[in-house]
């Protein structure tokens, strides 16, 4: 069993490698959405794998999606830099990459202390707010149906990493009262975000086949989320699990809808 989780989670990193790799340029506006919605969901995903090594949960491995998810953030970072096609555009990521210094300074100390945990949850959103800021700055500046489709596509990998953080976050003691709250809000985001791009016209048969196995993700992840976090890392485990897994088919879900774009 464990040697099958190993494999999985090995594919999952090569999976969002390639995916990340696929055009070390940005193309188009909905590549750049793409890469800038990406940054969101860095921004989550990094504070997630932040708390399962503080909890202990697959260490090693969560360690180096850590240091990959650093890697690529910081590179998508100088994409979007020199890219941005406004002042307002530039300002944004300007002012991401001044946050971006303090989260990364605090993302990689040799050993996560649990009195770390506050400060990265507050460090986590303010990146994420910059970074969603672009995103939708971006969207605005495409005024296209299909950039709006990969905006939204994109905030699903996001929320799914957002509610893994503040589980693991909860588990490790460190989100307070607002973890419930927050998993309850991303949750309902997510399932009412399903429905609009279920229900988009453009979808083709490819598409609508991936939306299913979303849908099938969703289930196991939302199962896992249900179950308390307490001593056992049974759970908290399961959540870092069924979490890359949905992130990897929603990756599948953006490129779909970025290739359709063209």
């Amino acid at each position: 069993m464990l040697g099958r989780v190993a494999c999985r989670w090995c594919f999952v990193i090569l999976v969002l490698f390639l995916h990340a790799s696929a055009g070390a340029e940005i193309a188009d506006i909905n590549s750049a959405i793409n890469k800038a919605g990406r940054q969101r969901m860095l921004s989550q995903r990094m504070a997630k794998c932040f708390f399962q090594i503080g909890l202990g949960v697959d260490s090693d491995r969560s360690r180096r999606v850590l240091d990959s998810s650093v890697t690529l953030f910081e590179r998508q970072l100088g994409e979007l830099k020199s890219f941005a096609p406004s002042p307002e555009i530039r300002d944004t990521y300007q002012k991401l990459d001044k946050a971006w210094v303090a989260y990364r300074q605090a993302l990689i100390a040799a050993v996560p202390k649990q009195g770390e945990g506050a400060r990265i949850l507050q460090l986590s959103d303010e990146v994420l707010r910059l970074a969603h800021q672009g995103t939708q700055q971006l969207e605005s500046r495409s005024g296209t149906t299909s950039g709006r489709l990969v905006n939204i596509a994109g905030r699903q990998r996001m929320l799914s990493q957002r509610m893994a953080k503040f589980y693991q976050a909860a588990a490790w003691g460190v989100g307070g009262e607002q973890t419930g709250a927050e998993i309850d809000k991303a949750r309902s985001e997510f399932v009412s975000a399903l429905d609009e791009l279920n229900a988009a016209p453009t979808n083709n048969a490819a598409l609508r086949e991936e939306l299913d196995l979303v849908k099938q993700q969703w289930m196991f992840f939302a199962n896992a989320l249900s179950q308390p976090a307490g001593a056992d890392k049974r759970p908290p485990t399961t959540v870092a699990t069924t979490s890359e897994r949905i992130l990897e088919t929603m990756e599948n879900v953006v490129a779909m809808y970025e290739k359709l774009a063209r």
